[in-house]
């Protein structure tokens, strides 16, 4: 009888007890830099918050993150600060969008992100202009490049019509693409040095080739998620002149709905292991408190983060 009610009690102790609390990161390609990036905090919120469970998923990139994120499919998203803002402001691919992105909440920006054009030396491509009857990959679907290619042929005045081949490779596919000439371009809205760049640079002896003119500099003229950015030389070997583009910042969101204590914990994790988080991927490497918490960032602030914020006095 003894042994029945201590089974009972313990049976009740395990239903009554507090589930982990758990957090799905949504990132990009496997071979981006969103990828390393949220597992990177995942580990640190993991081993600094008591109970956490944390899960940095690949994903099909900025607009699928927002989407989930907001829909409580993850609580977490890393998203171009282009598409973070067309969230917040109903726009560009939101703008019939059934999402609410006043439910968007912003924790911090992180790196610069150029709009990369990677081509194959022998395709005759040596400006924005020449793409035009050629092979290229406008990426996937949902994907952060895929939605500022589209922007970059609006300002252009391009359809697909204008390409001899449109494809929609995801990040992963696509340098493999362009050195067996299936593709002769393909763009990537990525933080550097990057794998699959670096990938097609050295297997196939690719070029990157420079994004400004003046369809580009009304472009970011216009439209304030936006600035000119530029690839240093000796990033990727036999590219050793600076290449002019223009990009955007990578920023980590949430929904409002997200518990406060648990985002002021994570947050708090990231900026106490500050020098951990950056040794995560050299593109980290530059960033600064105060610039992460203001820059690029349309929607607020959420509740959690902000608190830490102005407890440190950044705020």
């Amino acid at each position: 009888m003894r042994l029945n009610a201590i089974l009972f009690a313990a049976i009740l102790t395990a239903t009554a007890a507090p589930r982990a609390a758990e957090i799905v990161i949504g990132t990009g390609s496997s071979t981006g830099v969103y990828f390393p990036v949220g597992h990177g905090i995942c580990q640190i919120a993991e081993r600094n918050v008591e109970g956490l469970v944390c899960e940095a998923l690949d994903t099909a990139g900025s607009v699928s993150n927002v989407t989930d994120v907001l829909a409580g499919a993850m609580q977490i998203g890393l998203v171009q600060s282009d598409i973070h803002y067309h969230a917040v402001n109903r726009s560009g691919p939101f703008q019939s969008s059934g999402s609410d992105g006043s439910d968007l909440r912003a924790l911090f920006s992180l790196h610069t992100e150029p709009f990369t054009l990677v081509t194959r030396r022998d395709s005759g491509i040596r400006v924005l202009d020449d793409l035009k009857g050629r092979r290229v990959n406008i990426g996937n679907p949902g994907s952060g490049q895929r939605a500022t290619m589209e922007v970059v042929m609006a300002a252009k005045g391009w359809s697909r019509a204008d390409f001899q081949l449109v494809t929609e490779l995801p990040a992963s596919q696509q340098s493999l693409y362009l050195c067996h000439d299936r593709i002769q371009a393909m763009v990537y809205t990525v933080g550097h040095p990057n794998p699959s760049v670096a990938r097609a640079v050295r297997q196939c002896k690719a070029d990157i080739v420079a994004v400004m003119d003046g369809a580009i500099d009304k472009l970011v003229t216009e439209n304030p998620y936006y600035s000119r950015a530029v690839i240093a030389a000796g990033i990727y070997d036999g590219i050793d002149r600076p290449v002019e583009t223009f990009g955007v910042l990578a920023t980590v969101v949430t929904s409002a709905s997200v518990d406060e204590e648990l985002v002021y914990r994570l947050v708090r994790a990231v900026f106490e292991n500050f020098d951990q988080f950056r040794s995560r991927h050299p593109v980290l490497r530059d960033l600064t408190p105060e610039r992460m918490i203001r820059d690029g960032l349309a929607a607020p602030l959420h509740a959690g983060a902000e608190r830490y914020y102005r407890e440190r006095g950044w705020l």
